[in-house]
């Protein structure tokens, strides 16, 4: 029997008392009944100005006073939506993609015509306008369809927070019934798989006369490792096939979004040969794009209040990372929201210098506070190379000897290499690191040469928040990965 695969999902993150960091405790004490009327006094017996000034700001403002005050502040940021990365701009805001948004709006435009539009794959870096250009052109087609009465929808997941197909086929049936305003008649757990794929085909044949199921960072939803195929090569086939297969009235299109260029390759032959998509590259961003994009976007905040560096500074430090818009906007948000808490008048350079170490450490802290701690031992060893290492590179050879030596000093449980690669290779999917295959001639072999998305100096900085990690020297690490350095040769 079909059952619903949902309640084996994936391990989720390890968290323990290990991962929480206390930045102390308080000095002071609370005050008893007898003496609360009194004023407090430093050892010379004199009021202390920090005191004065606490209890002045107490009995003069209430929270809802500060935040009515903070509320009646101009500020500088004028429209934070255009601030939000995943906002849909109108079409001139979307700049550096021409080419692809011609090629997506071409294959998609047959539904104004009802028919069935192609599946896509559309592949490349993080924040390079896969998902905006697909939404964008989407909206449109809904635009134009609703007065002709093609019933059109667009049914958009992302599959990164899905475990099982089954949780992914739900996710489907809740965002289509949702699209359609109706109502879903199957529980979300307790039954089949197949009884969730009947209620999704059900609501989309009764409401749509054409739909897109836009499935992004689809190479997320890998399910069960019992199965020969991945869960998103099951997906993709069971999608695909009903649209082609004439079992439904509705024309069914899938576009596919993926970081990972080499994801079809996992794709399961079946599924290949019912989805076969068309295929739209998206590249890196350069330096100039991105000021494009977030001199498009610059409205967001009121007039004359950027400098003139702000622009050009938050785009270089996003190219510097794989051209990712995404975090070209975020650095103008963070940095347009220091300015206004520290009450500045303008958004300056310092701010988005400020903003750029934020959003970092923010990024990084996310990810490696959810993982277990071997794979934080893993991480910080290869970091601890990366950050020595003149290519900004670590060998996993050399990686693990400095892995071999952490778990020493804290009285670990040790991997073998090979599991240690295993782990480095799981976190390509977190986008902290990727990784080559290379020789350095016959005498050193094969090994993996890891390199890191972001400073290995935060992900260090970060992972040492991890109270085992931190019993760990870093004068004695860093001299441990010197040594393994020099004896690369």
């Amino acid at each position: 029997m079909d059952t619903d695969d949902s309640e084996h999902s994936r391990d989720r993150p390890e968290s323990s008392a290990d991962d929480v960091t206390r930045d102390g405790q308080s000095s002071g004490v609370s005050p008893s009944a007898s003496d609360a009327d009194q004023t407090p006094v430093d050892t010379e017996g004199q009021t202390t100005e920090s005191e004065t000034e606490f209890e002045a700001q107490s009995e003069s403002q209430s929270i809802e006073e500060m935040l009515l005050e903070f509320d009646e502040q101009e500020g500088l940021i004028r429209e934070r939506t255009l601030l939000d990365p995943n906002y849909v701009v109108e079409e001139d805001r979307i700049v550096g993609r021409d080419e692809q948004l011609q090629e997506v709006t071409k294959m998609l435009r047959v539904a104004l015509g009802d028919n069935r539009p192609p599946n896509l794959f559309l592949y490349g870096p993080s924040g390079t306008g896969k998902s905006l250009i697909t939404k964008a052109v989407c909206k449109n087609i809904s635009q134009i369809c609703e007065p002709r009465d093609i019933r059109f929808g667009t049914i958009e997941v992302n599959c990164q927070d899905l475990d099982t197909l089954g949780v992914a086929v739900y996710e489907l049936v809740s965002r289509a019934a949702d699209e359609a305003g109706v109502e879903v008649q199957v529980p979300k757990h307790g039954v089949a798989t197949k009884e969730k794929w009947d209620e999704l085909f059900r609501i989309v044949d009764e409401n749509f006369d054409s739909l897109v199921f836009v499935l992004d960072e689809l190479d997320m939803l890998v399910g069960r490792r019992d199965k020969q195929d991945p869960a998103f090569s099951r997906l993709l086939y069971q999608l695909s096939r009903a649209g082609a297969d004439g079992e439904l009235e509705t024309f069914i299109s899938v576009v596919a979004i993926s970081n990972d260029t080499k994801m079809m390759e996992s794709v399961g032959s079946r599924a290949l040969s019912s989805f076969t998509p068309e295929d739209v590259h998206f590249g890196d961003y350069d330096a100039n794009q991105l000021q494009a994009i977030l001199r498009r976007r610059q409205d967001a905040f009121y007039d004359d209040v950027l400098d003139d560096d702000v622009i050009p500074l938050a785009a270089a430090f996003a190219a510097q990372t794989h051209g990712d818009a995404r975090k070209a906007i975020d650095l103008m948000r963070v940095a347009g929201e220091l300015a206004e808490r520290e009450g500045d008048e303008r958004v300056n350079e310092a701010h988005v210098r400020e903003a750029q170490d934020k959003v970092e450490k923010n990024r990084v802290l996310e990810v490696v506070r959810g993982i277990s701690t071997q794979k934080k031992l893993c991480l910080y060893a290869t970091a601890a190379v990366a950050a020595e290492s003149n290519s900004g590179a670590a060998r996993s050879t050399t990686g693990y000897k400095v892995y071999q030596f952490l778990t020493d000093s804290i009285d670990a449980d040790q991997y073998h290499q090979e599991t240690y690669v295993n782990k480095m290779k799981e976190l390509t999917t977190y986008s902290l690191v990727d990784f080559e295959r290379r020789s350095h001639g016959p005498s050193s072999g094969m090994f993996l040469e890891f390199q890191f998305g972001e400073s290995p100096a935060t992900i260090l900085e970060t992972l040492r928040e991890d109270s085992r990690i931190e019993m760990v020297s870093q004068d004695e690490v860093a001299s441990v990965v010197k040594a393994q350095l020099r004896n690369e040769g």
